[in-house]
């Protein structure tokens, strides 16, 4: 038996990206599914927990700064629900403090943040990290 089995496929995984600005979560979606990932997206609050309890993706890239509902309430409304346990990657534009980060740590379903701007290598290497899963093989001349 390999031992790749133990590592899922990104095709097999839903990353719901949650962003307001347009350029930035199709910056992110675009990283996600270079690495092979099926995304979903959210613009708001409203949609990003609807998007979440409909779909229930294996990981949320969540902005904490959102119109109808911040981060934080999101965080919160999913803890509360059968959504509790997908993993979030809080992603925040804004300078955070230390204890603001420790704050954001302590959520349960919070798993890391990064800040912006985005470094795509270093979310790809996260998401793959959280989500167990192997980089797809850059094909050679395909």
């Amino acid at each position: 038996m390999e031992n790749t089995s133990a590592y899922g496929r990104p095709a097999d995984k839903l990353v719901l990206v949650v962003d307001d600005d347009d350029s930035v979560r199709e910056l992110i979606e675009f990283i996600v599914r270079n690495e092979g990932f099926r995304v979903e997206k959210a613009a708001d609050g409203e949609e990003a927990l609807n998007k979440a309890r409909a779909v229930n993706p294996d990981l949320i890239l969540l902005d904490l700064m959102l119109p109808k509902f911040g981060g934080f309430e999101i965080l919160r409304e999913l803890q509360s629900d059968e959504n509790g346990s997908i993993p979030i990657v809080v992603i925040t534009g804004r300078y955070i403090d230390r204890s603001t980060s420790d704050m954001i740590k302590q959520e349960s379903n919070v798993k890391d943040f990064i800040e912006k701007p985005v470094k795509p290598h270093i979310l790809a290497a996260l998401i793959h990290k959280l989500l167990k899963t192997q980089p797809p093989l850059k094909k050679q001349g395909a």
